[in-house]
């Protein structure tokens, strides 16, 4: 059986995707791809062989040779065209955030409980991420004990804008450490609180947050998006018994003039295509059996790093320790 996919989206994301659907997922048909900018659709059809491009992605969804879809448009187009797959019974992968709204989350999840299965994968990659899936079994496997705190920074070379704001590092940068924070953990926020210090430029400064688990356990995250020298994401767990840590990762190392020196990535896509491609397989496998990963992040899992963002934004608006207010998890994804 050969799983027809549509792609929609043609930007780094979507051309990302598009390149595994062709050459990484065997069993797959990259057919589609879809993006309002005709040109930039074809140009990523004709560079990994789609069969065919459109424009609309509506019309995309409710094509008969789709039998898959894999969203990579702008946010706000993300809730409303996951709800249209639902809608046609195909099944899709939907790059985070589910949504930047909490509501929108909610209304995605109630088409999908009404729809009576799953049909949402949500592209939380850093589950699929080695270093944590080894941090996250040190833990479970009971080498670290009972976890006290999880360090966490996530550093970018520059703003993707010039009027990119601490809010917005919030809402788009953290998510991915909120979720998988509650990925490692297992556990659920109960509050956050939002710092940021003042630079000597105008661009926009660090945020730092601390957030308390449910189960009494601490959390920082610096989001910097300004951090200059490169693309680094590493984080470290403290446990009663000791810590695992994960690593930058360097294939080599140079030496001259009397020094040392290792690289950094300039952005994600290098340090976390593995990650991606082995989501992307399990999208695949989720498509094909009906059963849902039980690495991959869904609906309930979008619906968690809105809430969190939304109090983390009021958090550093307002100054001051702020509660996660959730709704009750729906049996439906337990």
């Amino acid at each position: 059986m050969t799983i027809r996919i549509a792609v929609i989206g043609a930007g780094l994301m979507g051309a990302d995707h598009a390149k595994i659907v062709a050459e990484e997922l065997p069993g797959a048909k990259l057919q589609l791809v879809c993006d309002m900018d005709e040109q930039r659709a074809r140009l990523v059809a004709d560079a990994f062989g789609a069969f065919d491009i459109a424009t609309d992605p509506q019309g995309a969804i409710t094509r008969q040779d789709v039998d898959a879809v894999i969203i990579a448009s702008p946010d706000f187009t993300h809730a409303p065209l996951s709800m249209a797959c639902i809608a046609m019974g195909k099944r899709v992968l939907c790059e985070k955030p589910l949504s930047q709204s909490s509501a929108d989350c909610i209304a995605v999840m109630e088409t999908e409980q009404k729809a009576g299965a799953r049909f949402v994968q949500l592209g939380f990659m850093r589950r699929y991420d080695q270093s944590y899936q080894e941090m996250k079994q040190a833990l479970d496997n009971g080498h670290l004990g009972r976890a006290l705190m999880m360090h966490n920074f996530h550093r970018n070379v520059e703003t993707p804008a010039a009027d990119f704001t601490g809010s917005m590092a919030i809402t788009n940068s953290a998510p991915h450490e909120f979720d998988v924070v509650r990925y490692v953990l297992g556990t659920e926020y109960a509050s956050i609180s939002a710092f940021q210090p003042r630079r000597s430029d105008a661009r926009v400064a660090p945020v730092f947050m601390v957030l308390e688990t449910v189960d009494g356990q601490l959390v920082n995250i610096e989001i910097n998006n300004n951090a200059a020298y490169g693309y680094d994401v590493r984080a470290e767990l403290i446990g009663e018994r000791g810590a695992v840590a994960t690593n930058n990762i360097a294939y080599t190392r140079r030496e001259s003039a009397l020094a040392q020196s290792t690289s950094y990535d300039a952005d994600w896509r290098t340090r976390y295509y593995d990650a991606y491609r082995r989501q992307n397989r399990d999208f695949l496998r989720f498509v094909m059996t009906g059963e849902f990963p039980t690495t991959a992040s869904d609906c309930w899992d979008g619906y968690c790093a809105a809430i969190v963002a939304e109090a983390g934004v009021s958090a550093l608006k307002e100054a001051r320790r702020t509660p996660v207010q959730m709704i009750a998890k729906p049996e439906f994804y337990a």
